[in-house]
């Protein structure tokens, strides 16, 4: 089954061909149009900056990888789209592009949820995933524990209650004075500070629950930064390590806490922030010494990309593309 998917939920612009047979991926193609340096001035996504230049890449980023697979749009066997969550704008380009070709070439055409998409990215490894698993979604907007019976029986178990991870690393980035996109300066800087430097508190380590907070330590990051009167080089990247230590312990803690509770099997990582090394290394280790498979895939299939919507679409149904509708607010239930 030859999938050609198209991801426009946020600033990214991607299409991707993705074959699916004897349950096994071959990513035939994957093209993605960043938008990084667009936003870059703002320190932030602008959403009708962002829906701007979706309209101005989207064909030829499909046209690109369409040709990169070797096929034709008339050889593929659905066309999967994003459908939410994400900016609204955004959406509705790469899913009225969608329906446009599905309709001109007649093929079935699938809405797929962004963050199925993070679910199912580890799947392209073609390596054996033993269910039950927990995945753990952590991105710019989302920080989210789903639980996966069987691969089409998912529910969310936990989720942030206010900031999601990426987020607090892109504010503590603006803090420090670091740029746009913040995740990445930060882990970079925190690899030469001391992450002891500073005792940053972990919102809701402990609690009963597997919901996440991240805007008490954003907080505590700007309270100490407002107290230092000159932060040189040294100061930034003890407050990036402190930063990500903190955060990345909540993450991890709760994760593994979910994971023995459900009795998984699996633990699995996906995401924009699933790229951050510290994160990676301390889940896998966690994992391994608590008895559980982890799984995580390659750091360019952790920000956002179209081969994890065909990953998705693989598994699911295709629908009345009439039907279909641009959700910023799509969920898992």
């Amino acid at each position: 089954m030859k999938i050609l998917a198209i991801e426009s939920s946020c600033d990214e612009t991607a299409a991707a061909v993705v074959d699916y047979k004897s349950k096994k991926f071959t990513v035939l193609s994957s093209v993605v149009s960043s938008q990084i340096e667009i936003h870059k001035p703002y320190g932030g996504v602008v959403p009708e900056l962002a829906a701007r230049n979706h309209i101005v890449n989207i064909m030829p980023v499909i046209s690109q990888a369409v040709k990169r697979s070797g096929l034709s749009i008339k050889k593929v066997d659905r066309i999967a789209v994003t459908a939410g969550p994400g900016l609204v704008t955004s959406l509705i380009v790469g899913l009225q592009t969608a329906k446009s070709l599905a309709y001109a070439f007649g093929k079935p055409l699938i809405g797929v949820n962004h963050l199925l998409g993070h679910v199912y990215s580890p799947l392209v490894l073609n390596q054996k995933i033993d269910l039950p698993a927990v995945s753990l979604i952590v991105s710019g907007g989302h920080t989210e524990l789903i639980f996966l019976k069987t691969l089409n029986n998912l529910k969310k178990i936990g989720q942030t209650v206010d900031d999601a991870a990426g987020e607090a690393f892109d504010k503590v980035a603006a803090l420090l004075n670091l740029g746009y996109p913040g995740g990445p300066i930060i882990s970079q800087l925190a690899q030469k500070g001391d992450s002891k430097a500073y005792n940053f508190p972990q919102p809701m380590i402990n609690s009963a629950d597997f919901n996440f907070s991240f805007a008490g330590l954003k907080t505590a990051v700007l309270y100490t930064v407002k107290k230092i009167e000159k932060i040189d080089q040294k100061i930034k990247q003890n407050i990036a390590a402190s930063f990500q230590q903190a955060a990345v312990d909540v993450l991890v803690n709760k994760t593994i806490k979910a994971a023995q509770k459900y009795q998984a099997k699996t633990i699995t990582l996906g995401g924009g922030v699933a790229a951050n090394k510290l994160l990676r290394e301390s889940l896998a280790k966690q994992a391994e010494l608590n008895g559980f498979k982890f799984f995580t895939p390659p750091i360019n299939l952790c920000t956002d990309n179209a081969v994890m919507i065909g990953a998705a679409a693989a598994f699911a149904k295709p629908s009345n593309w009439q039907k279909i509708k641009a959700d910023p607010n799509l969920e898992i239930k």
